[in-house]
């Protein structure tokens, strides 16, 4: 009877085929890698300009925090709860001008949210091709157009048009007391006059310079919504408001939020535009469509030129306030971020 010789495996494979585990002593591979030149630039970049961005923050805030010194330590809380501005009398304060601010931005807020969040639905989803490119160029155009020409614009047409709108708000919603017009005496007012120049005037403008920041914000987040969620919704007999009810707005939750935020804090430092339609006054004015508001970055720009050393220092006070009123919205809006699904965090 013949023998047969089994061919002797290679090595590291055994007879039956499996591969043999690997020689124990062997020296293992570092897995240990060395960050090549390029990466080591592209992250002393990135840490030198956010190192940069938090000194310039810092420095504005301190620069501030010195030059208003003066002002403050005169003032001191009723800084917050005067409204007359007269620093040359010692009696100041930014109450009204605090309020028509806060005013003139939540109107803006009104306005630019529904029409930002249509908008960026309109490209992100029904828009296509061609379309969809020229309504993004659209956009981003209208966000680079002077805010003076938004002031212009809305001093010599907007407002025209709009007085119409205001009265008619007025004479149906006056049951309101944010709508009402009246006199000192109570009576109503019907004149154009009286809707001139008011804070739901510079909101509307306001918020018409807001929607291309906030439009990009939200497209750029609606557009990250994954496709298999779509397309799963579309499966289970979801119409397109459905999908983007159940897919695309809850995914671009921080987007909405962040856009909006963002959009609140150019608000409120807007100048120029504001300084061109308002009437400024120095009372507070709870009647959003009579004539006469005010806002803080419209009183430095105002009084700015003509101001004394003491004035300077009581306008750095209220150009701190605004500075840190911003910062508390930005740093809001992040934290809210983060904690949203389209955020840094996602859930």
């Amino acid at each position: 009877m013949s023998i047969t010789t089994l061919p002797s495996p290679r090595p590291g494979i055994s007879p039956d085929g499996v591969e043999a585990p690997a020689d124990q002593d062997a020296p293992r591979r570092s897995l240990d890698s060395r960050p090549s030149g390029s990466d080591t630039v592209f992250r002393s970049v990135a840490f030198g300009s956010g190192a940069i961005t938090v000194a310039i923050m810092l420095a504005v805030g301190v620069f501030l925090s010195i030059r208003a010194s003066d002002a403050l330590g005169v003032a001191g809380l009723s800084f917050l709860t005067e409204q007359e501005w007269s620093p040359e009398s010692k009696t100041f304060g930014i109450a009204s001008v605090l309020f028509g601010t806060i005013t003139i931005a939540l109107i803006a807020m009104c306005v630019a949210v529904p029409l930002a969040l249509g908008t960026a639905l309109l490209i992100s989803e029904v828009a296509v091709g061609r379309m969809r490119a020229t309504l993004v160029t659209l956009v981003d155009l209208m966000a680079a157009v002077p805010s003076v020409v938004f002031g212009l614009w809305g001093v010599f047409f907007l407002q025209a048009n709009v007085i119409p709108v205001a009265t008619w708000i007025s004479t149906y919603f006056g049951w309101i007391p944010f709508f009402r017009v009246t006199d000192a005496t109570g009576n109503a007012l019907t004149e154009a006059s009286a809707f001139t120049s008011s804070a739901f005037i510079a909101g509307i403008v306001v918020g018409l310079m807001v929607v291309p920041t906030q439009t990009s914000v939200m497209r750029e987040a609606f557009s990250q919504a994954p496709v298999g969620e779509r397309e799963a919704a579309f499966a289970l007999g979801s119409t397109r408001w459905g999908m983007i009810r159940a897919v695309v707005l809850p995914f671009g939750r921080g987007g909405i939020i962040g856009g909006t935020m963002l959009g609140l804090g150019r608000a409120l430092g807007e100048t120029i535009a504001v300084y061109m339609i308002i009437s400024p006054i120095f009372t507070i004015n709870w009647e959003v469509l009579k004539t006469g508001t005010n806002s803080v970055s419209a009183l430095i720009a105002l009084r700015y030129g003509e101001s004394s050393a003491f004035g300077l220092s009581a306008l750095m006070a209220a150009g701190l306030v605004l500075f840190l009123i911003t910062l508390v919205i930005n740093f809001s809006a992040s934290s809210i971020v983060a904690r949203s699904r389209s955020g840094a965090e996602s859930s």
